[in-house]
């Protein structure tokens, strides 16, 4: 099932999502739809926030990327109530975007290398560390599901450079070439 993405300016987008009840049924066709979601949109990740969901899950597939880190192929993974263990190394500027913010991107400063502590969709717990590329996708998805945006972490000049553009998203005034629901339409 393919979920409509929600557009900027619903407030699931910015609120702290809720955990998924331990042993929660149903996780693994969730994740599934998401990852067909995700794939419609030509998306590297998607976080249930971005459906509507306001809950600590989130889907990621950075085979896309091959071509920046070889490593990617086989970095598909469903993560179900992560934390963040730990953030190290120097943090790096790269330029993201995102399924909910069609057509603005900008430079985040995000660490190289986490530590993640996190259940797949067949409730085994996992503690990993990632770095480069796929360190950077998962602290972008764990930001939607702590209520945080890509463009909270830009400068405050940055943010009023973008405020119409980002209120036009809200009303629906966008051009995408998958499906939205729209809090201001």
């Amino acid at each position: 099932m393919i979920y409509p993405i929600v557009a900027y300016g619903h407030p699931v987008l910015k609120k702290k999502a809720d955990e998924v009840p331990q042993e929660s049924a149903g996780m693994e066709e969730l994740a599934a739809d998401m990852f067909e979601t995700m794939y419609q949109a030509q998306g590297v990740g998607l976080a249930a926030p971005q459906i509507g969901k306001s809950i600590r899950l989130f889907v990621v597939d950075g085979s896309p990327l091959i071509e920046e880190e070889e490593d990617m192929q086989n970095f598909k993974k469903v993560f179900i109530n992560p934390t963040i263990q730990e953030e190290y190394d120097e943090p790096w500027l790269y330029e993201e975007g995102c399924l909910s913010i069609p057509g603005i991107r900008d430079y985040v400063s995000r660490t190289a290398r986490i530590r993640l502590r996190y259940y797949d969709e067949f409730w085994k717990e996992h503690e990993e560390e990632f770095s480069g590329m796929k360190a950077r996708i998962i602290q972008h998805e764990y930001d939607h599901i702590e209520g945080v945006l890509f463009t909270d972490r830009l400068t405050a000049f940055r943010r009023r450079l973008l405020k119409a553009r980002l209120a036009n998203i809200s009303k629906g005034q966008v051009k995408v070439e998958y499906r939205m629901s729209f809090p201001n339409r």
